[in-house]
């Protein structure tokens, strides 16, 4: 059934294969066109798992007590204590800066400027309080003395102010949604914002401006991915050097970049199509889905020209390598697309994502490797130099190659087995003091 089901889809795919050629260049475009329209983005909820309990009581909870989602900014004198009046010009600046962003709970904002930040003192007359910072403060040496001495009787020293003096922290939430639009908060415009008009207006001198936060953290990965381009450029020539060098054809090594390249095309365009959006810390998938291709892409080369060694046209040599390699490389393929997939189990939306981004691409491998590769190889004519080219070049028949085969014989195999079976036993032992968690510092990465 599997033998007549691949004569089938080989018999109908090559003896149209230009109408199949012509269909997936029309739908290469539309989903290059789709894939422009992808958006990177991120959310904090995305990172948590929703329907634990824990964070069944976060969810119910945070709007009396505020969310996780914060953002931490610390104001530093770099040359002395906080008591300046640059420095609590700077504060202020960067209060109302924060308070006024799109996005931020401006009932969650707090530092000495908050009138919720206040102290209380016991008087004569029983208490006394008010805010640190009084409605009338001006920043001389009067206004300044007042403003320490609350700050030392509101007990806010290591939380607000630091220990020494020479910092004072400004903290927000931030909320789901844009309350100006309604729409889902784009945390990297969040991130954008912060760094423009909260640390470059006021970062300057013996002043210095310190931003913690998801949405920080995600806009600083962002920002570096912007470099992943690149890498991706080098990545492919890289590749492309290393497959000409294995088969010494031109034209045989850019067919299978180009049909990886499909691959990964399709699979943003999937993405976007689809409705979802590119998270930064899974934007090396790509890498992934174009590197698998390639794979599977030289596969195909080598059983192509393996063929033509053996007098057959390029055609011929085409469709018998579609018809032998269909079945395994599909099922090879559709297994990647499987193993993704068990992600979706995990119960974390970044993850799904992730599951779902890799699953895409893989899937698609299918069609642009092991389809639409053969079908661009038919058109091709390879000649007996390009065989001894591919031959001289793996060296077949070489010294090297003989002695890696003796490996299978019965003595080499079982001396490899049992030292496999040593690396296992040490692995699986080692493997009881695998920590989980966040064990050192920087962020995690889910890519």
């Amino acid at each position: 059934m599997k033998i007549s089901l691949a004569n089938r889809l080989e018999v109908g795919l090559f003896r149209h294969k230009f109408i199949v050629l012509m269909l997936f260049v029309l739908v290469s475009a539309f989903l290059l066109f789709q894939a422009t329209q992808i958006k990177l983005g991120a959310s904090f909820t995305k990172n948590i798992p929703l329907n634990h309990s824990y964070m069944k009581t976060y969810l119910k909870h945070r709007e009396n007590f505020g969310g996780a989602n914060n953002i931490l900014i610390s104001v530093c004198n770099s040359d002395g204590d906080i008591f300046t009046p640059d420095f609590f010009g700077a504060l202020k600046g960067v209060h109302d800066k924060l308070f006024f962003i799109p996005g931020v709970d401006r009932i969650q904002v707090k530092s000495l400027y908050s009138p919720s930040t206040r102290f209380v003192e016991v008087v004569e007359d029983g208490f006394a309080g008010g805010p640190v910072i009084p409605a009338d403060f001006q920043p001389n040496e009067r206004g300044l003395a007042t403003v320490k001495a609350n700050i030392e009787k509101a007990g806010i020293v290591g939380s607000i102010v630091a220990d020494d003096y020479s910092c004072a922290m400004v903290k927000a939430s931030l909320l789901d949604f844009n309350p100006e639009t309604g729409e889902k908060l784009d945390t990297l415009i969040i991130a954008a914002q912060l760094e423009e008009e909260v640390r470059k207006p006021f970062e300057k001198d013996n002043i210095t401006v310190h931003i913690i936060g998801f949405s920080k953290m995600v806009g600083d990965v962002a920002e570096g991915a912007k470099g992943v381009v690149t890498f991706f450029l080098i990545a492919i020539v890289i590749t492309a050097i290393m497959v000409y060098f294995f088969c010494h054809s031109v034209s045989l090594t850019l067919l299978p970049i180009l049909c990886s390249l499909v691959a990964v095309i399709w699979q943003m365009g999937m993405l976007s199509t689809l409705g979802f959006g590119l998270d930064p810390m899974s934007i090396l998938v790509p890498f992934l889905v174009f590197a698998i291709g390639v794979s599977h892409g030289v596969q195909m080369i080598n059983s192509v020209v393996k063929q033509v060694s053996l007098g057959v046209t390029s055609q011929a040599a085409a469709q018998i390598s579609f018809r032998a390699l269909l079945i395994p490389g599909g099922i090879a393929l559709l297994s990647d697309t499987v193993g993704f997939m068990t992600l979706l189990s995990i119960d974390i939306g970044i993850i799904k994502e992730l599951a779902i981004t890799a699953s895409l691409g893989v899937a698609m491998i299918i069609l642009t490797n092991l389809i639409l590769l053969p079908l661009l190889v038919s058109y091709l004519t390879i000649t007996p130099k390009d065989r001894k080219n591919h031959a001289g070049n793996i060296g077949e028949g070489s010294g090297f190659w003989r002695f890696m085969a003796s490996f299978s014989t019965k003595k080499p195999a079982l001396i490899i087995l049992f030292f496999t079976v040593i690396i296992y036993a040490a692995g699986f032992l080692n493997s009881q003091n695998l920590k989980i968690g966040e064990l050192h510092a920087g962020a995690p990465c889910f890519a």
